[in-house]
């Protein structure tokens, strides 16, 4: 199986020691670095930086929020940071969530997978070299009524790939028709069709197979003979997801637990921190809302939630450790994962 980090938050962190995670995970044969983008840092300063000091590991966006850019400035950054790279350059789109597009970024939440679509099309077009006409239902351009014209990027062609992070149905269909890879997150092998179902169907009626998709998710890691503690400290992680990655009435997060069966303890994790009893959400987060959406316990455990992955159909693993650990002890548990995926593949 591929594996991939991912980079972000070091705004709470020494960025040295974040980018010295990165160079070791490319020593250690980690095959992706993908750079996060929520309210803290941004997807592409660390990738630029990167990109000088790494010579194998592919570098992508975890991704690019697509209401932070107009499509042709989003083509723009991935062709120059394809070229610093050497081509090594993977970009990852996401429609993000009312509270950080309307809050933060000043920008109706309206028809988000609409605008995604316009996104990707808008692009590719930049990216083959072509001039940029597009005639859609929220970017017509060149601007009607104005003095634009219509513009090719003054870049050489590139086919840089594009992974789509999605989670509701439509936006997995989507991602089935039309994108290089998929970056999942609330996923679980064990329920893995209620990701895999909405990408396959997508992809079928493109005329593709989920074959043509490569499929990442979202791995927590963490490794020790105390399982208990290991999963006690991980419920404050899944409360926030269920209750404070999203707004009361859209949560995609919350949304797709409740697609692999945890509907009733979802809701009421949600209800709870809603209500600001925060507290009570992270007493009632079931263990198994811990143990399937991720691979939690000892080196045996651990190898075995592996072969689950990958009987799944997950071609790469995007391991997401502890924040907590410091990044020598990042590095260490890494080296390990590495080890225990030998005997997986």
């Amino acid at each position: 199986m591929k594996t991939s980090i991912s980079i972000g938050a070091y705004g709470r962190r020494d960025i040295k020691d974040v980018m010295e995670f990165v160079i070791e995970a490319e020593r250690v044969g980690v095959d992706h670095a993908w750079s996060a983008e929520a309210w803290g840092t941004d997807a592409v300063t660390t990738l630029a930086y990167l990109a000088a000091r790494t010579s194998r590991i592919k570098l992508g966006t975890g991704i690019m929020q697509i209401s932070a850019r107009v499509p042709a400035m989003t083509a723009m950054t991935a062709l120059s940071l394809n070229r610093l790279c050497d081509g090594r350059f993977i970009l990852g789109l996401g429609v993000s969530g009312p509270q950080v597009v309307e809050g933060l970024q000043g920008v109706p939440y309206k028809a988000p997978l609409t605008r995604l679509k316009e996104n990707v099309e808008i692009i590719r077009m930049a990216c083959r070299g072509e001039k940029v006409i597009y005639d859609g239902k929220y970017h017509v351009l060149p601007r009607p009524g104005g003095e634009g014209k219509a513009i090719k990027l003054e870049h050489a062609p590139a086919d840089i790939p594009i992974f789509l992070a999605t989670l509701g149905p439509k936006a997995l269909e989507y991602t089935g028709a039309a994108a290089d890879g998929w970056l999942g997150t609330s996923f679980s092998p064990d329920h893995a069709e209620a990701h895999l179902s909405y990408i396959r169907k997508g992809a079928e009626s493109a005329g593709r197979s989920l074959d043509d998709i490569e499929l990442h998710a979202a791995c927590a890691i963490d490794i020790g003979e105390d399982v208990e503690t290991l999963i006690e400290s991980r419920r404050p992680g899944v409360a926030f997801q269920m209750g404070g990655m999203g707004s009361a009435t859209t949560n995609f997060y919350n949304d797709a637990f409740k697609r692999a069966g945890y509907s009733e303890a979802a809701s009421e994790i949600q209800r709870l921190w809603v209500a600001g009893r925060r507290d009570e959400a992270r007493k009632i987060v079931p263990d198994e809302m811990i143990t399937q959406f991720g691979a939690i316990g000892t080196p045996d455990m651990i190898r075995d939630r592996f072969k689950i992955y990958k009987q799944a159909g997950i071609e790469s693993l995007s391991l997401r450790f502890d924040n907590a650990l410091s990044t020598k002890a990042k590095i260490a548990m890494l080296e390990q994962v590495m080890d225990l995926l030998k005997d997986v593949d």
